[in-house]
């Protein structure tokens, strides 16, 4: 099967399309014939560094697709299932290829409102800011929310999900995408190009923070006393809750996990049009360095997703 490989670290010019066996469910695993693999930021990193292990691993961890076959032991899925997630995460899963294996129990049915690009956009960014907002910072209805880049790949997902979660939600963008930001239900809008937004915005219950360095300090003089900063920019800023703690306040760092009751969350949430993510660019499976070279950039508005089986 074709998949994207590298022999080093390095910029997005080091991916490359080569052939590679076929791989073979296992035990309470699947094989998923891939349809669209979502680009991530975390792709961008392990590309480059390696991420936290230092070590090439195949690429790619969003998938939509199509139970191809699976492996003794698994009663949930068939073959010919249609079914999107995130397989393995934070361990390597490779969906950068034309077939991909899976925990069974990674995996959930697509909604059939979705196309497989819109599903490959979700699993990891829209677990995320589930995962953020609801199992970390426990966002309930009349809360304030605060999302930084919200137009960004996690960002408007996150407003959507806090929307969805009754929540009064509040974004730092670009004024070029207040509009798009409207669009989605967010509630106020701060320009952070002209606008300090900590004296704009008024205290809040909750801060996602997608951005790291001087933004996690800064975002916690905005919160209420017992509110909380959920990061997602780099270890380092787990020092961040050592700084909040004196001051009555909360903050943690958290690594997104594969999750199927929040998979299923997901997909109510998208099958009730009350997710929809908004897909920046497509391209083939062969261009994958031309979906790093935009990624790194980060100019995007929603997601880059490589479509695999037209």
């Amino acid at each position: 099967m074709r998949a994207i490989g590298q022999d080093g670290f390095g910029g997005p010019e080091v991916l490359k399309v080569v052939e590679v066996e076929r791989p073979r469910p296992g035990p309470a695993e699947v094989l998923v014939r891939v349809h669209a693999a979502g680009v991530n930021p975390t792709d961008s990193w392990h590309r480059a560094s390696g991420g936290l292990a230092g070590a090439v691993v195949r690429l790619g961890w969003d998938v939509s697709g199509v139970v191809e076959a699976v492996g003794p032991g698994v009663t949930t899925l068939a073959p010919g299932d249609e079914v999107f997630g995130l397989p393995r995460h934070p361990l390597p899963a490779g969906t950068y290829a034309e077939y991909v294996t899976s925990p069974a129990r990674h995996l959930v049915r697509k909604p059939a409102g979705l196309t497989h690009v819109q599903a490959a956009a979700l699993p990891l960014a829209g677990l995320t800011a589930w995962q953020a907002l609801t199992d970390v910072a426990d966002v309930r209805p009349g809360a304030r929310v605060l999302v930084h880049a919200a137009a960004g790949g996690v960002g408007h997902l996150a407003v959507q999900i806090a929307k969805a979660r009754g929540a009064h939600v509040i974004g730092t963008a670009r004024a070029a995408k207040h509009d798009f930001l409207r669009g989605l239900g967010a509630d106020e809008l701060v320009d952070y190009t002209g606008t300090d937004f900590e004296t704009a915005v008024a205290p809040v219950d909750v801060v996602l923070d997608t951005i790291g360095g001087a933004y996690g300090p800064r975002s916690l003089r905005t919160l209420r006393p017992g509110g909380t900063v959920v990061s997602l920019a780099s270890p380092a800023e787990a020092s961040l809750a050592d700084q909040a703690r004196p001051l009555g306040l909360n903050a943690a760092f958290m690594i997104v996990e594969a999750d199927q009751g929040g998979m299923r969350e997901i997909a109510a949430l998208a099958a009730a049009g009350a997710l929809v993510p908004t897909i920046d660019t497509v391209l083939p499976l062969e261009h994958a360095a031309k979906a790093h070279e935009l990624a790194d950039g980060r100019r995007t508005t929603g997601k880059i997703v490589l479509s695999v089986t037209d």
